[in-house]
């Protein structure tokens, strides 16, 4: 696999484990709030980052000349 693809996964990692490693509590109550969420508020949610995602790895690749 390419080597970016290793470093995206980890900086995902990064990333996810901040949150319950420094506000447990606050992490927790986000978590049970969006399990009481209807799906489709939760598709457009996970949509809408997965875009984000993709503008902003293609900013960084016409940047970078990639």
């Amino acid at each position: 696999m390419n080597t970016s693809i290793w470093l995206a996964v980890g900086l995902v990692m990064v990333l996810e484990g901040l949150g319950p490693m420094l506000w447990p509590k606050a992490w927790r109550r986000m978590i049970t709030a969006m399990t009481q969420l209807p799906d489709n508020v939760l598709r457009r949610f996970g949509g809408g980052i997965v875009v984000a995602g993709c503008v902003i790895y293609y900013m960084l690749r016409v940047h970078n000349g990639g």
